[in-house]
């Protein structure tokens, strides 16, 4: 299982890769094992407002769907279009060609509402 030091993670199994005012969000390598196959990606709006905590894409597999949430406040500005035709890609390469979606935020993320790679291991370790 893959857990880059590079990112941060969310206890829903999102990863964060913050650069300058922009997050860019994906689900992890556990959370896509757990999934199994993935079949259907809902990506967001391009230009819809989110709220930390928001529902705003869904991960369909060939278990179960589950819901993506806004690690962050702010303005989704790109989704992987990728995913519309190749959903797989999250399976193949979760962290990088399987991105989700980046929002734009205002202001400054607080480290201690996520977990680096090593917190995030611990957590589904303690089955998170």
């Amino acid at each position: 299982m893959s857990i880059p030091d590079n990112y941060v993670y969310t206890n829903s199994h999102e990863w964060l890769k913050i650069e300058e005012g922009t997050v860019t969000v994906g689900i992890t390598d556990f959370a896509q094992k757990e999934l199994t196959d993935i079949v259907f990606v809902e990506l967001p709006e391009v230009s819809k407002k989110v709220e930390k905590g928001d529902p705003v894409a869904v991960v369909e597999s060939v278990k179960t769907a589950s819901d993506i949430y806004a690690p962050i406040a702010g303005e989704i500005i790109e989704v992987n279009e990728a995913l519309s035709e190749r959903p797989e890609l999250i399976n193949e390469d979760a962290f990088n060609k399987g991105w989700i979606f980046k929002i734009k935020f205002d202001g400054e993320i607080k480290g201690q509402e996520y977990l680096d790679s090593n917190a995030y291991l611990k957590a589904i370790e303690d089955g998170a």
